[in-house]
């Protein structure tokens, strides 16, 4: 029997080690949450890739000023070929040809295409340092996806903090009732309403911790970590908040420094040589040509040594009454861009108006829950020396409790959303 006891015990100590050790824990700061962030975002391994895709266009509108040059040769074997020469004398039957062989050099230099060419180049550069912009605001967005991850854990890990302190403190008074109930010095009915308010904060303990759990998930996996890792909150994030700038300035900054805007703006750039390429192909081409020829036919003609230099003209000229839908399409571009740049700046001054007057109203309600902290606290201690002297009723000192609690959870959501606004804005 003893046998048995110490291998149960044994195996609930290892069950409990192991579960120990697949919830590592570990304290990061905000900072370091933003790096591993960073280090470990998918969207910005994708943002990379865009660059890189960008500069390949760039380098492809850049070879197309190079010259073009092919190669070609064949050789033919010709069954029992009738060849009849215009030059030979009367009666006289061709040569006996069943075979040929040819080679051929090509090489064209582009000189003009109507701005095809420069507008090319130009507008991939435009497009390449758009997709580096891009990539910028991809990483603000992931440092403010960051921060406010780090933000909802803070907060889901003092709720859980929070009732857990309350249901302690319920737990107790209701081990106090009891005693007092079994002792005919309370009544059963204001027992069992302090033992629903315990389990009522039961109830909101499991939500709370569920949300501490999702919350935590998030976080790990913005950082790249395992999902089991525990994070502990730095919270001296929370006192990093400093004298805010008017909204005037923190609008103009958004509006210049933002990267999504710079972004547009070049797109319009690369959307308006786009007509001008589209708008070149009423333009004839132009382009230096070359070529060397060599051929052989036994028992015909061999040439050799064929060099030949020339200018090639090449002109389109049905796009004289073909309507050019690729213009119409690059102008519907344009249009369409300038239209996103101006709800995007919309955007933006709404986003940071919001953020301003959030910032604003949550260092306002930081006052006013701290002073109702104090109230409320005053408020349950009267109304306990009441209860203690049958002045009140349970339920009035129930309500106080509930006072208490949710004051104490006010002034701590209020920093870490003061504490948000302030790194948005």
């Amino acid at each position: 029997m003893k046998n048995k006891k110490f291998f149960f015990n044994l195996i609930v100590i290892l069950l409990l080690g192991a579960s120990a050790s697949a919830q590592e824990s570990k304290k990061i700061t905000l900072q370091e949450a933003i790096d591993l962030s960073l280090a470990n975002s998918h969207n910005l391994r994708i943002s990379d890739l865009k660059i890189t895709e960008a500069i390949a266009n760039v380098r492809a509108a850049k070879d197309h000023r190079l010259p073009e040059a092919s190669v070609s040769a064949s050789y033919l074997r010709l069954n029992s070929a009738n060849v009849n020469l215009a030059s030979a004398p009367e009666g006289q039957g061709g040569p006996d040809i069943n075979q040929a062989l040819y080679g051929l050099i090509n090489v064209s230099y582009p000189i003009y295409t109507g701005g095809k060419l420069k507008y090319g180049v130009e507008s991939a550069n435009y497009l390449e340092q758009a997709a580096r912009l891009s990539a910028a605001n991809d990483k603000d967005a992931v440092v403010y996806n960051t921060i406010e991850a780090y933000t909802n854990l803070y907060k889901a890990g003092i709720a859980v903090n929070v009732i857990k302190e309350n249901l302690q403190a319920s737990g107790k008074r209701d081990t106090t009732f009891s005693r007092l109930e079994q002792n005919g010095l309370l009544a059963r009915n204001d027992l069992l309403k302090a033992q629903l308010q315990t389990s009522n904060i039961s109830l909101a303990l499991l939500d709370a911790e569920s949300n501490l759990k999702l919350a935590n998930v998030s976080m790990d996996l913005i950082m790249g970590l395992p999902e089991n890792t525990m994070i502990e909150i730095d919270p001296v994030f929370l006192n990093e908040s400093q004298q805010l700038s008017t909204i005037e300035d923190f609008t103009n900054k958004g509006l210049n420094l933002r990267k999504d805007v710079q972004a547009l703006e070049l797109q319009q750039k690369a959307a308006a040589n786009s007509v001008k390429i589209a708008k070149a192909d009423a333009y004839p081409s132009v382009a230096l040509t070359g070529g060397y020829v060599a051929a052989d036919i036994p028992g015909f003609i061999t040439i050799s040594n064929a060099v030949n230099v020339g200018v090639g003209v090449k002109y389109n000229i049905a796009s004289l009454w073909k309507t050019n839908t690729g213009q119409a399409k690059a102008e519907a571009m344009s249009l369409e861009l300038q239209s996103s740049k101006d709800l995007l700046s919309d955007q933006i001054k709404l986003q940071i108006n919001r953020d301003y007057q959030n910032y604003l109203l949550s260092k306002q309600k930081i006052n006013v829950y701290e002073t109702a902290i104090t109230q409320a606290t005053e408020n349950y201690r009267i109304t306990n020396n009441k209860y203690n002297n049958s002045l009140v009723t349970i339920t009035d000192l129930l309500e106080a409790d509930v006072s208490l609690l949710q004051a104490k959870l006010n002034v701590s959501l209020a920093k870490a959303d003061a504490a948000l606004a302030y790194q948005k804005s």
